[in-house]
């Protein structure tokens, strides 16, 4: 069987990949029978995961399509995973074709999958870092090109920063970030929540912590401290369905069920 052409070669097709894992909460097509099954595992010990992670793109959709319209046209994502499924490249460029767009993984397999989908697109390039060494990834000469300019820049740390344990100083690591970038520059930020669902989302951090990649979920205080230095865009901190909604009704009378903060803010 022909393998498709997103697959780089030598890839094990018997091991799950949380990057493919999320592209099938998506309802995307790039993952193997292997992510699903994971998936499925996860959803019947949590039913509204694919829930929260369709709120989680949307909230990121709408946040980039907002910046895009604001004028911003350089977007620096870290964690982007596998860039599918209403990818920040696609929505920038529907409001402003040269946008450029740099992916930040620290996970080969994401970066091998993304670099064979990206391979034809210049304006998008692919990194391999570790936001947990901001050094190394400022250094890159493709995040450090993007910045060089002076142009504003959009940082996104989508459902990352909760990766992110307290002896690795995540508020240091985004403070650095912060002050690298130009003026008039904006943070994106969604963060899992110990608020919304205490019932599930203690059982599930403890269920991360069993993994290579521990879950730390903070509570609305600790998330808006990821923020200082930026000036928050309405509504402010918000569950993810409540950030700027395309349809108000779509919010639903349980926001909070998607154990998601997010916010939008600019540097001054």
């Amino acid at each position: 069987m022909q393998q498709a052409n997103w697959v780089p070669a030598g890839t094990d097709l018997e091991q799950p990949n949380a990057a493919r894992v999320y592209d099938y909460y998506l309802g995307g097509s790039h993952n193997f029978e292997v992510d699903r099954e994971m998936a499925r595992k996860a959803i019947a010990f949590w039913p509204e995961l694919p829930a929260i992670m369709r709120s989680n793109r949307a909230f990121l959709r709408r946040a980039v399509q907002h910046l895009a319209e604001q004028g911003i046209t350089r977007f620096l994502d870290i964690g982007s995973g596998i860039p599918t499924f209403g990818p920040v490249h696609e929505v920038a460029r529907a409001v402003h074709s040269e946008s450029r767009v740099v992916y930040v993984d620290h996970d080969p397999i994401a970066v091998a999958h993304s670099r064979l989908l990206l391979k034809d697109d210049p304006q998008s390039v692919v990194v391999e870092a570790d936001l947990r060494h901001v050094d190394d990834l400022l250094s890159r000469p493709e995040v450090a090109a993007l910045l060089a300019d002076g142009e504003p820049v959009a940082l996104l740390l989508v459902s990352v920063l909760h990766f992110i344990v307290e002896e690795d100083d995540p508020y240091a690591l985004v403070r650095q970030l912060r002050d690298a970038l130009p003026p008039g520059s904006a943070l994106v930020i969604c963060h899992a929540s110990l608020e919304g669902r205490p019932d599930q989302a203690g059982a599930h951090q403890d269920l991360y912590k069993r993994t290579p990649t521990p879950m730390t979920m903070r509570n609305r205080e600790a998330i808006s401290r990821f923020l200082e230095g930026f000036e928050l865009l309405e509504p402010g901190l918000v569950y993810l369905p409540e950030w700027r909604p395309e349809d108000p009704e779509s919010v639903g009378p349980h926001p909070e069920r998607m154990t998601g903060l997010a916010a939008v803010g600019l540097l001054p």
